[in-house]
């Protein structure tokens, strides 16, 4: 194999006149989800991988059980212009400049958006763009200067929004019994958003029943007999790809239960990004409605509440 050059995977297909469209948009569709390049109609190309093979040999089987034909083959390394030629044809500098281009206008509505809107819509763009990385075979330029832009907009969204949203630490989470933690005053930032009101639900309902919330103004405002939660320098806040919820979990053994476990999951998409939970659009939605009626956190939280309460019982039944 030539210096900086790869295999290739080159796939053939044809469908008879007589065939409907559906197989058609149906293969068009497949290929495009792989990334494919089309060299001319019919013919398209993959930098070779097991996964690819498979992939294509499950499209090709699928085709001529409709009536099509296909065939797999594989292209060796080529010289230096011709493999230029082919790379360029998996070029992604017009996605990113496109969603360059949907950030920019995101951060020129971010003052006027609420939260919920706005974190909504930077979360399709991050969908977006990890969408582009993933068929981005070749990245370069285009990629980096994508991720910096959105990770401004991310810290200028946080800051708008959240303006003492912890950064991760790296420790260990120790196992802690609830025994200890019965009748204490916790302590978090005001304004309850998704993770603080889902903590402050959890540590209610499972770690503390007769616990006592202190809204914060500020995170040096925490008292000192208080566990603070979700905040730098807390009892209990972000550490390594868990969010706060996430730790109380795991802090007090309660992962184990489905119903939580798939709330982290919410909460964490929701918090910080990452794999979608179908349910999360629709609570932070019923959340931002709350947050707008509560006179205060309490009131915000009472209202939670019920809302938590049934996601529970639907995740428990759900997941089972």
């Amino acid at each position: 194999m030539k210096n900086n050059s790869i295999v290739w995977l080159v796939f053939t297909a044809s469908l008879s006149g007589r065939s409907a469209s559906t197989p058609r948009v149906r293969l068009w569709r497949a290929l495009k989800e792989l990334g494919a390049a089309t060299l001319r109609d019919g013919v398209t190309l993959l930098p070779a991988s097991e996964a690819h093979r498979e992939k294509l040999v499950e499209i090709g089987q699928q085709l001529e059980a409709e009536g099509g034909q296909a065939w797999l083959f594989e292209l060796p390394a080529q010289e230096p212009d011709t493999e230029a030629q082919i790379r360029a044809a998996f070029d992604r500098s017009e996605a990113y400049q496109e969603l360059r281009a949907n950030l920019e206008t995101l951060r020129s509505e971010l003052p006027r958006l609420d939260e919920a809107s706005a974190r909504r819509r930077l979360r399709q763009v991050e969908r977006d763009l990890e969408n582009i990385a993933r068929i981005d075979f070749f990245p370069g330029e285009a990629q980096v200067q994508a991720r910096e832009t959105l990770e401004e907009l991310t810290t200028r969204t946080n800051r708008r929004f959240s303006p003492e949203e912890p950064t991760a630490s790296i420790a260990e989470v120790k196992r802690l019994d609830e025994r200890d933690y019965g009748g204490r005053l916790w302590a978090t930032r005001k304004h309850l958003w998704v993770d603080r009101v889902a903590s402050a639900w959890l540590i209610h309902r499972f770690i503390d029943n007769t616990a006592r919330f202190a809204w914060l103004e500020k995170p040096e405002d925490c008292p000192e007999d208080a566990l603070g939660f979700d905040f730098d320098g807390a009892a209990f806040t972000h550490v390594g790809e868990r969010v706060t919820f996430e730790v109380l979990l795991a802090s007090f053994g309660l992962e184990t239960d489905q119903g939580l476990a798939a709330l982290g999951r919410l909460v964490h998409y929701l918090d910080v990004g990452g794999d979608p939970v179908a349910e999360a659009a629709g609570f932070e939605a019923v959340l931002a409605g709350l947050r707008e009626n509560a006179v205060n956190d309490d009131e915000l939280l009472a209202a939670t509440t019920p809302v938590l309460d049934a996601l529970h019982r639907r995740f428990s039944v759900s997941e089972r």
